[in-house]
């Protein structure tokens, strides 16, 4: 076959996902605090990427709502925004219970086991209140159903909205309020055992909707 023309495509692609990736880790894991100006030449030294790659991730990250941007002026990571977070929160729900939906029929034993492993670990990094293993645990928790459905348009969702969600999960997973997920884990996991779609999809939204009250605090917070 023809050698294609745009050569060092991979690897330009690499940097940019490499780039977007630890900018993004670092706004979700407070690293970067909200309203802190981002500086490209300071992000290029950090990373040891051009600029190129750089621009592009916070391009990336300002469409998922995690920086602001104003042209010729600052970019700066963008305060907590309880709305954005709220309808982060809606959609994400959403594609958890499509994806458990989709996922149960087939998912295997393996992987019903690779869940239970999941969820004690997260056990474990709440006991040891460890909130970064614990975000860990509970994304490789929630990211079996969402491989298993082999449903596309959900991981591109979630990959969008996801980031923003876990600035607030961070809060949640380092207090007391974070120990009931591992109950809900272990109950979703039971109904997905026994083929109960409806049941696992209720499991599954109201594992997501312990974020509500936190959320409700927030606002209140900001009121």
């Amino acid at each position: 076959m023809p050698v294609p023309h745009s050569e060092g495509l991979v690897a330009r692609s690499l940097l940019r996902e490499n780039a977007y990736r630890a900018i993004r880790d670092a706004i979700v894991d407070g690293t970067l605090a909200p309203g802190e100006r981002l500086n490209d030449n300071d992000l290029v030294k950090w990373l040891g990427v051009s600029r190129t790659p750089v621009r592009e991730a916070l391009m990336r990250l300002e469409q998922a709502g995690l920086v602001q941007t104003k042209p010729g002026r600052y970019t700066i990571v963008s305060p907590l925004d309880v709305r954005a977070v709220r309808a982060a929160q809606s959609v994400t729900t959403a594609m958890h219970e499509l994806a458990v939906r989709e996922a149960l029929p087939n998912l295997s034993t393996d992987e019903l086991g690779a869940m239970r492993e999941a969820n004690a670990r997260f056990a474990e990094a709440l006991r040891r209140n460890d909130v970064d293993a614990a975000i860990s645990a509970d994304d490789d928790f929630h990211r079996i159903p969402v491989t298993a459905s082999a449903n596309d348009a959900i991981r591109s969702v979630l990959e969008q909205f996801t980031p923003v969600l876990r600035r607030v999960e961070r809060l949640r997973f380092s207090s007391l309020s974070g120990r009931s997920s591992v109950a809900q884990h272990d109950r979703i996991i039971a109904l997905c055992e026994a083929g109960d779609v409806e049941g696992a999809v209720a499991g599954t939204r109201a594992n997501w909707q312990t974020l509500v009250p936190l959320l409700e605090n927030l606002t209140a917070g900001t009121q």
